[in-house]
C-alpha cells in the first residue's frame, strides 16, 4: 500500500509540473518573463525524449538545458534540469505566437490574463516553416490527410506508397485536431508520431502533441491571429535584473558563425535600447549564454546603483 500511494504522489507531481509548464498567469501588465526551473532526478530506464514528453517540453529544449546529460540513458539519480521559465517573444500579445528557434508555441487568450505555452515540431532543413503574420483560416476536428504530391513523391522514392487520402485514425499524421493557416499548405495539427514534437521534423507545418493541440484547439477562433518569429536571443526583465535567452539559431545552410552571433547579440541589444539602458551589463556572462545556448534565461545585468555588488 505504501508503494502504491508514493507512485500516486510521483503521479500528481508530475501532472502538476506538466500543467504549470502549458498555463501562466500573467500578474501584471507589460510581464516579460513566466515560469520556473525545476530539476528533477531521472530513473534507470528515463531519457530525455520521455521526460520531455512527460513534463510538456520538447526534445532539442531538454537537450540544450541539460548539455551534460545522456539523452538516451541518464542514468539512475541523474539531475535533470526542466526548462520551464520563458523569455516572452517580442511579438504582439494577441493569438498564437510562434518562436521557430525555441520550438514552442505560446497562446494569448482574450483579456490578456494568462498565457498558455507547448513545445512544437517545425519545418525541417528544405521544408521550412515561414515567418510572418497570418490567421486561423479554418478549423478540423478527426481531419483526414490529403498528401500532396511533393510528398507523395519523396515517400515513393523511399519505396514507400502513399494514399491520395488518409482517413481519421492512428495511422493519420494530422492527429486529432487541425488548425488551418492562411498561408497555403500550412497547418498547426496533432501528430502520429510525438517524438518529432521540439525538433525540425516536418514538411513546414507546426506539430503539437496530440494531448497539447486538444487543450489548444477549443480555445482558438476561426480569424485569430498567429505572428510566426524566428527569435533566438530574447531579453527580458524581472525582479529589477536583465535577463538574456539564448537558442541555437536556424540557418538553412548551417548554424552562424560566432561572430554572427555576437553580431546578432549586440544588433539585439542596440534595438532594445529602451529595456537595456537602465543596466550595467556583465559582457563575459553574455558572451557564455550566447556561446551556451541553454535556453535558460539567465541574469546579465543589474541595476547600476546595484552592479558594485553584482560584479
Amino acid at each position: 500500500m505504501k508503494t502504491s500511494v508514493g507512485l500516486l504522489g510521483i503521479a500528481l507531481i508530475a501532472a502538476a509540473v506538466a500543467a504549470e509548464a502549458a498555463d501562466y498567469p500573467l500578474a501584471y501588465e507589460g510581464q516579460q518573463i513566466i515560469g520556473s526551473i525545476y530539476t528533477i532526478e531521472a530513473r534507470y530506464e528515463d531519457t530525455l525524449v520521455d521526460l520531455a514528453d512527460a513534463h510538456g517540453f520538447g526534445f532539442n529544449e531538454m537537450q540544450a538545458a541539460n548539455p551534460n546529460v545522456d539523452a538516451w540513458l541518464p542514468g539512475e539519480g541523474t539531475k535533470v534540469r526542466l526548462p520551464g521559465k520563458h523569455i516572452l517573444p517580442d511579438a504582439p500579445r494577441n493569438g498564437i505566437v510562434i518562436n521557430l528557434p525555441e520550438y514552442r508555441l505560446y497562446f494569448y487568450p482574450e483579456g490578456g490574463e494568462r498565457v498558455s505555452t507547448w513545445p512544437v515540431g517545425i519545418g525541417r532543413e528544405g521544408w521550412s516553416s515561414p515567418i510572418g503574420q497570418t490567421r486561423v483560416a479554418r478549423k478540423e476536428a478527426n481531419p483526414s490527410w490529403y498528401p500532396p504530391q511533393s510528398i507523395r513523391d519523396e515517400h515513393a522514392a523511399q519505396g514507400e506508397i502513399l494514399p491520395a487520402v488518409v482517413p481519421p485514425g492512428p495511422d493519420n499524421p494530422m492527429g486529432p485536431f487541425k488548425m488551418n493557416l492562411a498561408m497555403s499548405g500550412y497547418v498547426i495539427h496533432g501528430t502520429n508520431k510525438s517524438f518529432g514534437i521540439g525538433m525540425r521534423v516536418s514538411h513546414g507545418c507546426f506539430r503539437m502533441n496530440n494531448k497539447d493541440v486538444t487543450e489548444l484547439f477549443p480555445q482558438v477562433p476561426v480569424g485569430t491571429p498567429v505572428t510566426i518569429v524566428n527569435q533566438p536571443y530574447k531579453l527580458g526583465v524581472m525582479d529589477e535584473r536583465l535577463y538574456l535567452e539564448v537558442h541555437t539559431p536556424l540557418d538553412e545552410h548551417g548554424f552562424p558563425s560566432v561572430l554572427d552571433k555576437q553580431t546578432a547579440i549586440q544588433q539585439l541589444l542596440r534595438e532594445r535600447g529602451e529595456l537595456v539602458g537602465g543596466f550595467r551589463l556583465d559582457w563575459k556572462k553574455i558572451r557564455d549564454v550566447v556561446f551556451a545556448e541553454e535556453g535558460i534565461p539567465e541574469v546579465i545585468g543589474e541595476p547600476y546603483e546595484a552592479a558594485t555588488a553584482f560584479f
